[in-house]
């Protein structure tokens, strides 16, 4: 096998990781099974991460990493930008980012997994990536909400979660979604139309709710 201690053996772990992690579950893959996928010696999992829970935390990170990276949450836009476009950003990259394709297409469907089935690398994944994201979409549905409204309010919460779970079901009821509407597409332009939904429904919502 390749030099155990480089790079490319830990790039071809995480990679292993990722596809066999993404298809039967944190729990039930095994370092030997990533291990003999990477073509890698056991104990480079030792070497590079520590343990399997070491490796499975690096992979999450990296993921939300390079997803952030390609798609950000604004993607593109600049601070000054009307709410109404940084709430459709928000979405869009959030949709790209679990339903894309490329390298980390496996990325939505372990978040999926860690969602139902938590580890204990999930404190990790809130405190650096998830956190920071919720923030974010709290203060842009404050500024639509208006009125005084607050990212830290209970309503402002519950807003964003509503935005949220709408993304998050199409993630994880996908394969539920593909049979009663199967004209439904996850390609680039299909992705936007569900974007640009998401983002119309919930304006909706927002601009006549209740004021507090």
């Amino acid at each position: 096998m390749a030099n155990e201690g480089g790079d490319d053996t830990k790039r071809r772990l995480l990679d292993a990781a990722g596809e066999i992690i993404a298809n039967v579950g944190y729990k039930a893959a095994t370092v030997r099974d990533i291990c003999r996928l990477a073509q890698a010696n056991v104990a480079a999992v030792h070497y590079h991460f520590g343990d399997k829970m070491g490796l499975y935390t690096a992979l999450l990170s990296e993921a939300f990493t390079e997803g952030l990276r390609r798609y950000p949450p604004d993607l593109g836009l600049p601070p000054e930008a009307p709410a109404e476009e940084r709430l459709h950003a928000f979405v869009h990259s959030f949709l790209l980012r679990m339903l894309g394709d490329g390298r980390f297409a496996w990325c939505g469907k372990i978040m999926a997994r860690e969602m139902q089935e938590p580890t204990e690398a999930l404190d990790h994944l809130v405190a650096h990536h998830i956190e920071p994201l919720a923030q974010n979409i709290r203060a842009i549905i404050a500024e639509i909400l208006g009125n005084g409204a607050k990212r830290d309010d209970e309503r402002t919460q519950l807003c964003s979660m509503s935005v949220v779970g709408q993304c998050q079901h199409i993630l994880r009821s996908r394969a539920v979604i593909g049979k009663i509407t199967p004209a439904l597409r996850y390609d680039e332009a299909g992705i936007a139309d569900l974007a640009r939904h998401i983002t119309t429904f919930s304006l909706c919502a927002l601009k006549n709710f209740p004021k507090a």
